[in-house]
């Protein structure tokens, strides 16, 4: 089989995938985009947070142009993509009790404010203490995973419970156990991961519908513009000025 044809087939995998996203969970994104617009419309805050690959979708949300200003990265060192050495450490911390609570105990994050966690499996300690922990702490919380993870996998985490199981909304990327969209014969491993793409989808398909929603309401969505446009600087500028209690990448 032709490299060109594999590709092809990733191509289509992908687009099914995304077509399926955009049918299947209208409704949740919709709804989630709703209880973030009501968090920036009461004053709350918003967070995104995600552990190794997962970090990919919540920091394309954060400090990004055409994106909503006001989302902020909640960090776990070590854990925020594949930056640490060794790239397993990252793994192994997801897979550690009372890491979240920790993180949660020093972070800005207070009743009221939105979090949106990202975690394909949603069956680590580190996703599932997370959102229970931040939902007790007066948090709303959307997750972003697989559904089949809780069907096709153990939990990870000492309730036995996965992350759909402490969210106010779940956003299912439908992607499958494994997340590897093709094989081959001559492979002896399923490849080709589209976690990504559809995660990435949704969560932007969220914070479109959020900013729609705020403008609905008469209220400026607070968004970012490119600073490789003219005048870009200036109104990021306007932006972090005006929304800077908000805000604390600049921090």
């Amino acid at each position: 089989m032709s490299d060109r044809k594999l590709a092809a087939q990733f191509f289509d995998a992908a687009i099914a995938l995304l077509q399926r996203a955009r049918d299947e969970e209208a409704d949740t994104v919709e709804a989630a985009g709703t209880l973030l617009a009501d968090t920036v419309t009461a004053g709350g805050r918003l967070f995104a947070f995600g552990a190794g690959h997962s970090s990919l979708a919540a920091q394309d949300v954060v400090y990004r142009a055409g994106g909503l200003a006001l989302v902020n990265l909640l960090a776990v060192p070590g854990v925020v993509g594949v930056d640490v050495t060794p790239a397993t450490l990252g793994s192994a911390l997801e897979r550690v009790d009372g890491l979240a609570s920790a993180v949660l105990d020093t972070s800005p994050l207070r009743a009221g404010d939105a979090l949106v966690v990202v975690s394909l499996s949603g069956r680590n300690a580190l996703p599932v203490e997370m959102a229970r922990e931040a939902r007790a702490r007066g948090v709303r919380v959307v997750g972003l995973t697989s559904v089949a993870y809780a069907s096709g996998t153990t939990s990870r985490h000492a309730s036995g419970t996965f992350l759909k199981d402490h969210c106010d909304v779940v956003l299912d990327s439908k992607i499958a156990v494994g997340d590897a969209e093709l094989t081959l014969d001559t492979v002896p491993a399923p490849f080709a991961p589209a976690s990504t793409v559809v995660t990435s989808a949704l969560l932007q398909a969220v914070m479109a519908t959020t900013a729609g929603l705020l403008a609905e309401r008469g209220t400026e969505p607070p968004l970012l513009r490119s600073g490789n446009v003219d005048g870009g600087h200036e109104w990021n500028g306007r932006i972090m000025e005006e929304y800077g209690d908000r805000i604390f990448y600049r921090h």
